[in-house]
């Protein structure tokens, strides 16, 4: 089964959001769990939930991505931050729950010059106190492009992240072809060996969704500037390759490419017609 969405505004609920993915022909999608920038998140209504859980079982709908806010920083110098940040995702986890078994996606963090060695520690250390053995919600690391002081610029760093923490079954990794192509991954040239470099670090199991975006920038480039599908550095040809590829067999593909309807709906379905039905 190919599932493929992308990123929706969250601001009329899930029943909204279902419509609109299938209008677009989607199914899946990502939405930030409050204003990306932070702050107090929208009472969840049950009702709402109920359709739409009526909505993805019709559509054969795949597993959501919720996505945490662009603000929350795990790694931060200020202990008010990481405060904030333990805050935001111990409450985001509690209300997933009203939607239970899906993904909840983040940015590891910025070390803000105290070292990597040091933010990976900070990570870990939240996402010790915040994860639960009771929950149904898998908490996912995102492949950064090391961009500035970003933590998870490489395979290694995110393994050292779920090495630290103690419910290792509650985590895995989501992968954007934009941040490891800008990180120095050649998924142009060479998928296959990054595909066996994250087996060997991470652990094919332990991939669980992919943000599919073209990009902006060259290889090796640590920029992080999203293009649209087959506009961009990585080209059309090699993203085809990521969604046929054995390793991505079943997760959700999610396009956070800079687009309004029209350019999903084009996007979608473009890449439904180049998957190849296992």
């Amino acid at each position: 089964m190919f599932y493929i969405g992308n990123h929706l505004s969250a601001s009329k609920g899930f029943a909204a959001m279902g419509r609109k993915e299938v209008e677009l022909g989607g199914n899946t999608f990502a939405f930030f769990t409050r204003n990306p920038r932070g702050g107090k998140a929208k009472d969840i209504d049950p009702q709402d939930v109920q359709a739409f859980g009526q909505l993805a079982e019709e559509n054969h709908f795949g597993k959501l991505v919720a996505h945490a806010p662009y603000t929350m920083n795990c790694c931060a110098a200020k202990e008010n931050l990481r405060d904030f940040a333990r805050e935001i995702m111990a409450d985001d986890l509690r209300r997933l729950e009203m939607t239970p078994g899906n993904y909840y996606n983040f940015h590891p963090g910025s070390h803000v010059g105290q070292g990597a060695e040091v933010g990976i520690s900070k990570i870990a250390d939240i996402l010790n106190e915040v994860l639960t053995k009771d929950q149904s919600t898998i908490v996912l690391l995102e492949t950064m492009s090391g961009k500035g002081t970003e933590v998870g610029r490489n395979f290694e760093e995110l393994r050292q992240i779920i090495d630290r923490v103690e419910l290792k079954d509650k985590l895995g990794v989501c992968l954007d072809t934009c941040h490891v192509w800008d990180g120095g991954y050649d998924i142009v040239n060479d998928l296959d060996s990054v595909f066996e470099e994250f087996d060997r670090i991470i652990g094919l199991d332990r991939l669980k969704a992919i943000h599919l975006n073209d990009s902006m920038n060259p290889l090796g480039s640590h920029k992080d500037r999203h293009a649209r599908i087959g506009e961009g550095e990585i080209g059309l040809e090699a993203l085809v390759r990521v969604i046929n590829h054995p390793a991505t067999e079943g997760i959700p593909f999610i396009l956070e490419t800079p687009n309004d309807d029209e350019g999903w709906t084009h996007e979608i379905a473009l890449l439904r017609n180049e998957y190849k039905q296992k």
